[in-house]
């Protein structure tokens, strides 16, 4: 068997960030890439709940990611069907693949949440952007989990 691999493009803002969502408590926050992929950063923390989930992937990005799985899933089926109507083309056994299925519309992802703001967290030299109503009230480093309030 083999591994087919794919990509979702995420796009960053203006200075860099890419939108990430915690799955547990449903906020949106976002971080730069290089620091997603730093290998000082073992794991993500959610700035406003301060929890650990195994993805921070939005709905639209999974929702894009399974409709390129189901799409080309749908193309490897149909031209496998194609061979065995050729193969079987011409003998006692009939087989027709019929119509070859409609793509699924594969939009690009487009981001408009804009009203996050930076915020620098000490403890790690890094930044993220967060709502300010976190800036006001604390949030936690997405990148070790320590609590950081404003003075």
């Amino acid at each position: 068997m083999s591994t087919i691999l794919s990509e979702v493009s995420i796009p960053a803002d203006d200075q860099g960030f890419v939108l990430m969502q915690c799955p547990l408590c449903g906020e949106f926050f976002k971080i730069k890439p290089e620091d997603y992929h730093a290998e000082d950063v073992i794991e993500i923390w959610c700035p406003s709940c301060g929890l650990k989930a195994e993805n921070y992937f939005t709905y639209d990005v999974i929702e894009l990611a399974l409709k390129k799985t189901k799409n080309y899933a749908n193309d490897l089926i149909y031209n496998e069907m194609k061979k065995w109507e050729k193969k079987f083309k011409g003998s006692f056994i009939s087989f027709k693949a019929g119509k070859k299925p409609q793509h699924e519309e594969e939009y690009p992802i487009k981001y408009g949440i804009e009203a996050l703001e930076v915020e620098e967290y000490p403890c790690c030299k890094r930044e993220a952007k967060i709502k300010p109503i976190y800036k006001m009230c604390g949030s936690y480093c997405p990148f070790c989990g320590v609590r950081y309030e404003e003075h």
